[in-house]
């Protein structure tokens, strides 16, 4: 369905809506994870590795939409905190498996302690019923461009 045309896309809002919660949610999660050390991309990192299985830096990838050099840098700086570990793949040495260390563990566990109090922060104002028509909104948007974090999360509804 199109909503859009040229002569009404000076009053949408939706882009600059979804981008500025983006940021917002973002800032509000590097000020709950400063005294941890790590960035809310970090935490992005870190919480699909736990959440999710995913262990190669190429599904990182897929899942983050970031390219493969803004990926190894990031891990670098994860291998650097002392929570991961990169280890070649004993079958395909030209593949890598992600795992955490027992500090990237340590973290990992108090994860949804840090996002639940960020997430509170950012959609405290909202009702319940208004929190269950976001997300199911978000996730139809998301679903219908097939993301393929969303589509894990929630399946093909």
């Amino acid at each position: 369905m199109s909503h859009f045309t040229p002569e009404n896309f000076q009053s949408c809002a939706i882009g600059m809506l979804l981008g500025r919660a983006a940021i917002l949610k973002d800032r509000i999660l590097d000020w709950h994870l400063e005294s941890e050390g790590v960035t809310a991309a970090q935490f992005k990192v870190l919480i699909i590795v736990t959440q999710y299985q995913v262990d190669t830096p190429a599904e990182l990838c897929r899942y983050l939409g970031l390219d493969s050099g803004s990926m190894t840098r990031m891990l670098d700086r994860l291998e650097q905190k002392g929570l991961i570990l990169r280890n070649r793949c004993a079958d395909d040495r030209r593949q890598v498996r992600l795992a955490l260390t027992a500090d990237g563990q340590r973290l990992a566990d108090r994860l949804p302690e840090i996002g639940a109090a960020a997430m509170n922060e950012l959609v405290g104002v909202l009702q319940p019923d208004e929190l269950k028509a976001l997300e199911s909104l978000l996730a139809k948007v998301l679903l219908g461009a097939g993301d393929p974090l969303t589509i894990r999360r929630f399946g093909d509804r």
